[in-house]
């Protein structure tokens, strides 16, 4: 693991983005709502990545959404997030067109195809946003300069600039918006998915990357289901399950020893082939139909009745139950074992 956490680091630096009960419900034809994210908290300093994961369909992307101000009309919103002093959930288009999106937030796409622009070169896309973001000129060799350096740093190969969105492979496609997400040096790079249809070298060429963009003053905040490549850079994790942040921990902690104390979380990572190889059993409930209580307790071993009430975040996990910090199951035979043992 690559993950540059320090604990000084971590109490002295500014904070980049503040996340206070940020809501996100769709209001669908029938009157009904469907609750894609509750109450999310969480702060993200300068220097810092933090990676954002759970399984599909979670509410890790309408977060995203969210931030940038890129919702749906039916979308309704509740909560805070601030960039600096400017809080996106109030703020309007014209602040989040002009100031917001590509100069204080990049965007890495989760579909690189769909922010292309199809009849223009990669090459005239990233000197376009060389010019709109960093004033650079409109010719010459100074912006070819400027262009080749902008697709060098996400990797794409430079015989390529010349060609069109449909002549690129999926990780070329991923490397271009990369490139192009990178270009404004803004205080906060979100990445959402960025590492799809990419192979293993190419995943870890491009998290590598994302890491080296944050510095000592920029933030990364990694929205992945690939929890290989967030172990590679995160300094701390949020694990979302069911709209919720169910789970805020150091890496470290998270990825090693004492590992997760979210059952839900626990059950992520010990599906993983080179851990137990478990899968979690049953189904996440729908987003229209979210129980009263936890979410997870119909696929929990360690449930009873008082998860019939919605467990609040504290100390780091939402759960009625967590797993005991001092705990690990790496002394146990298998994560069967473990929890057996430990179950409250």
């Amino acid at each position: 693991m690559t993950t540059a956490s320090t604990a000084s680091t971590a109490t002295t630096a500014t904070t980049v983005l503040s996340v206070d009960g940020l809501s996100v419900r769709f209001r669908m034809r029938d009157g009904a709502y469907i609750r894609a994210v509750s109450g999310a908290t969480f702060e993200l300093r300068a220097g810092e990545c933090l990676a954002l994961v759970g399984e599909s369909g979670c509410g890790k992307s309408v977060l995203a959404s969210a931030l940038l101000g890129l919702l749906p009309g039916n979308a309704e919103t509740a909560g805070a997030a601030r960039l600096g002093e400017t809080d996106l959930m109030t703020a309007d288009e014209a602040t989040l067109a002009r100031t917001v999106r590509g100069r204080r937030i990049g965007l890495v796409p989760q579909s690189p195809a769909a922010h292309l622009t199809p009849v223009r070169t990669v090459r005239s896309q990233l000197a376009e946003t060389l010019r709109k973001l960093t004033g650079a000129p409109r010719r010459g060799p100074r912006l070819v300069a400027a262009v080749e350096e902008a697709a060098a740093r996400a990797a794409f190969p430079l015989d390529h600039l010349d060609r069109h969105p449909h002549e690129l492979s999926g990780g070329l496609a991923q490397r271009a918006a990369t490139a192009l997400a990178l270009v404004g040096d803004a205080p906060l790079l979100l990445a959402d998915e960025p590492t799809t249809g990419l192979d293993r070298d190419l995943v870890e060429r491009t998290v590598d990357e994302l890491r080296r963009h944050i510095g000592t003053d920029r933030a990364l905040l990694l929205i992945t289901h690939d929890l290989a490549a967030a172990e590679r850079i995160a300094d701390r994790v949020a694990v979302m399950y069911a709209s919720r942040v169910v789970e805020l921990a150091d890496a470290q902690d998270f990825f090693g020893t004492p590992g997760p104390r979210h059952p839900y979380a626990r059950g992520l990572l010990n599906a993983l082939p080179d851990r137990e190889f478990t899968p979690i059993p049953g189904m996440p409930p729908e987003l229209g139909a979210l129980p009263e209580g936890c979410a997870f307790a119909a696929r929990c071993a360690r449930a009873d009745e008082t998860c019939a009430r919605l467990p609040e975040l504290a100390e780091g996990v939402a759960c009625h139950h967590p797993v005991p910090a001092h705990e690990s199951y790496e002394s146990y035979e298998s994560y069967e074992s473990y929890e057996e043992a430990t179950r409250a």
